[in-house]
This record gives C-alpha cells, sequence and structure tokens, in this order.
C-alpha cells in the first residue's frame, strides 16, 4: 500500500529548494543589547575559552576593533604567550615558498615591518626603495660623515640591521630552487 504524501527530499539533488522547510528556522540573533539583527559571527568571550559571543557583521566588525588578546596579563606574560605560539605555529610557515601573496597582505614579518618603519617606508615597498633608502640613511648617519655623534653611530647600527633584515628576506622570497 502506498503512502498518501511523498517527501520530495528523496535523493540527490534535492527536489525542492534550499531553504524551503516546513519547519520553522530557529534564528539567533545578536548579543549586542537592542540589536535584532541575526547573530551568524562567534566571536570568544575571553582569550582561550571555549564560550562565545554571536554578533550581527556589524557589531562583530566593532568588538574586534576592540579586542586585546592579552588583556589581563602582564608584558612577561604576554611576551611568554606570544612566543609560544610563535613557536607552536611554524607549520604555516611551510607554504611561504609558495609566494601566493605580494607584499603587504601579511607576507612580511614582523621584523620586517619594524625595518620598514625604521627606514621610513611603507609596507607594500619593494627591495629597490629599501636600497635608496639605506644608501641616503646611511649616508647622512655614517660615522666618517659624523665623527664623534654616538647618536648618529647608534642610527647608522640600526639602519644596517634594518636593512640587513630586508635583504635576508628579499634573498628568501627571490630563491629559487635548481
Amino acid at each position: 500500500m502506498a503512502r498518501a504524501t511523498r517527501s520530495s527530499d528523496w535523493g540527490f539533488p534535492r527536489w525542492r529548494a534550499y531553504g524551503a522547510e516546513r519547519e520553522a528556522v530557529k534564528v539567533r540573533l545578536c548579543d549586542r543589547h537592542g540589536c535584532e539583527a541575526p547573530g551568524d559571527r562567534p566571536a570568544p568571550k575571553s582569550p582561550n575559552s571555549p564560550e562565545r559571543w554571536y554578533f550581527c557583521e556589524t557589531h562583530a566588525g566593532e568588538y574586534n576593533r576592540n579586542w586585546n588578546y592579552f588583556e589581563g596579563l602582564t608584558a612577561e606574560e604576554a611576551a611568554q604567550r606570544e612566543s609560544d605560539e610563535r613557536r607552536d605555529a611554524g607549520d604555516f610557515s611551510e607554504s611561504k615558498h609558495n609566494s601566493w601573496a605580494g607584499p603587504g597582505d601579511g607576507t612580511r614579518s614582523r621584523d620586517e615591518i619594524r625595518a620598514l618603519e625604521l627606514l621610513d617606508l611603507e609596507v607594500d615597498s619593494d627591495f629597490e626603495a629599501v636600497r635608496m633608502a639605506w644608501r641616503r640613511l646611511a649616508k647622512s648617519n655614517h660615522p666618517d660623515v659624523k665623527p664623534g655623534d654616538a647618536d648618529a653611530a647608534k642610527r647608522f647600527q640600526a639602519i644596517q640591521a634594518a636593512y640587513d633584515v630586508l635583504k635576508t628576506a628579499e634573498e628568501r622570497r627571490t630563491w629559487k630552487p635548481d
């Protein structure tokens, strides 16, 4: 004996449109007080906590702008956590050689960014701009140009160290295996 009603959900492809369920769909609202938008963007309530807030897109952006990952930690604890996470995140650097991304989009390390700031350059500067800035600053702060000036000697050493960091990073980026 055949059933009186037949479901149209059998097999693949589904024979009715997605989202056309007969049951009411439970929608979670944004956890921000007074907001009636759907809360479909989870955000952690505190570092290393499984509990989550659920915000709409606008309030998730506001929450992320004000998020401090190291809140409540001393400077030593924050430095320790950062070093632990850098050590644990080393596997992500395995795909660095693929060069999928260009400069200025997260491919530069923190040391490279500091070196670029020291040379008064933008994050997306190419190596030719780095070389020109290094030459300009090195000439103006060289100990032979300013003899006896201890501050100029320190600036020259910092400029040289920044150039070395950027040069090794550029060599690493442009190196191609045989």
